[in-house]
């Protein structure tokens, strides 16, 4: 193989790189790519995560396509980009879905051709390559960089233009800080909002929006942050969430299904996101009857009875067990009879009006408990716990999420396991069970 040496004879100014010269440059590329990442994590410690997530595998591929392509054209100049091109754009778009700036896509182009080019001086000498070979190799370097940052910038502004973002999306990187669920110091927090002109507050209200709704951007005030590329697109209400914050808000919100968290401190926006998100979910699946736009304050007590499904089917079966050897219509009948008489307090009278049945129905129900039950509702602890499972199996059933499947399981996965006082068997009286 011939490649340009440096002698009196042979010096010329930049030129083409010669093709030969990719069968010297492609046994260096696994050890290149190998310490163009690692110097690249080293100044970019975010890109570090990014290289052992989820998306690690494409986000190598894309890097050794970049790497590839610019060998395979030195052999071949008119060689296809395509696929290197489409990678590229979708870098571009990965940052502007990610909520940041091109700078540190810019930064690891810039130190992926300084890499290289250290790389090449040590070929060079290897193979005592010209000063003018090493001009036009660099040349020819750094103008592909900035191919490669060019197509990743049609990807970023394709991606923006898509979310009806403006280029600056540094409200969203900060909205995703915030949310983070890291330990954030308040100082970085600080210097990021003042960077987005955004002044930090003490407090915060969270929004979660329906994926399939989103208000339009100018509708909102303009101190709002927003991330409508996450899945679960959402918002950031700053400051107190006021009466006159809440009317502003649920107009702009007409016509999306949304869910208002409960209003925490800024290092607990986190937790409100998870309530207004659980909060729509309970109103999507009918458990609450909302307008669009449910407050998540309004409804305590089924996000704290309903927060958990598995743990409300693991209470059932602890303390419903003693239900399982009826009949699903018994066990039905008994279930009603016994939370409206444990939530009420009240007489046979009172219970049976409720239920529409006889008193003496709700009596002959009742004292079929007491055998089933035992000293289990004597007991406050156990008769507490009775209850919450009662009005979490009831708030469930309204909402048609499930058809209180830890009691019907039970029997086939449940009984076994635990001892319980079975109700005895009673044959068919005037008062039906």
């Amino acid at each position: 193989m011939t490649v340009m040496r440096q002698t009196p004879e042979n010096a010329e100014p930049p030129g083409p790189i010669p093709r030969e010269f990719a069968a010297v440059m492609r046994p260096e590329l696994p050890s290149l790519l190998k310490e163009m990442a690692a110097e690249i994590v080293t100044a970019i410690p975010e890109y570090g995560h990014l290289l052992e997530g989820p998306n690690a595998r494409v986000i190598k591929i894309g890097i050794e396509q970049s790497i590839a392509t610019f060998v395979d054209r030195v052999a071949a100049p008119t060689a296809t980009t395509a696929l290197r091109d489409d990678l590229c754009r979708r870098f571009g778009r990965f940052e502007a879905y990610e909520g940041r700036s091109l700078d540190n896509l810019q930064a690891a182009y810039r130190i992926g051709c300084q890499v290289a080019l250290r790389r090449v001086r040590t070929v060079g000498r290897r193979y005592s390559l010209s000063a003018s070979f090493m001009l036009t190799f660099a040349d020819a370097l750094f103008a592909y960089m900035g191919d490669l940052a060019e197509l990743s910038r049609e990807g970023y502004v394709q991606a923006l233009a898509e979310l009806g973002e403006e280029p600056d999306n540094r409200r969203r990187r900060l909205l995703r800080r915030i949310l983070g669920g890291t330990a954030v110091a308040r100082s970085a927090l600080a210097e990021l909002a003042e960077h987005s002109a955004w002044p930090l507050p003490d407090e915060v209200t969270l929004v979660a929006i329906a994926p399939d709704t989103r208000p339009p951007r100018a509708a909102l005030d303009k101190d709002i942050l927003l991330d409508f590329a996450d899945p679960e697109p959402h918002l950031l209400v700053p400051g107190p969430f006021t009466e006159e914050r809440r009317r502003s808000l649920t107009a702009a919100l007409a016509g999306c299904r949304a869910a208002v968290g409960l209003t925490t401190s800024i290092s607990e926006a986190a937790d409100s996101l998870r309530w207004a998100r659980h909060t729509l979910a309970l109103a999507d699946s009918g458990v609450i009857d909302e307008a669009e736009v449910a407050m998540c304050e309004d409804h305590l007590l089924p996000l704290w009875l309903l927060g958990d499904p598995a743990l409300v089917n693991q209470i059932a079966r602890k303390y419903l067990g003693p239900l399982v050897g009826l009949t699903a219509a018994q066990r039905a009948r008994l279930i009603d009879t016994l939370r409206i008489w444990l939530t009420t307090r009240g007489t046979a009278a009172q219970v049976a009006d409720q239920l529409g049945v006889h008193p003496q129905t709700v009596r002959y129900r009742i004292r079929i408990l007491d055998r089933a039950f035992g000293d289990q509702l004597a007991d406050p602890d156990h008769r507490f716990a009775t209850e919450i499972a009662l009005r979490a199996l009831h708030l469930r059933e309204h909402g048609e999420a499930a058809d209180s499947p830890a009691l019907t399981r039970t029997a086939a996965d449940g009984g076994a396991r635990e001892e319980h006082r079975r109700p005895p068997s009673h044959s068919r009286s005037a008062y039906e069970v």
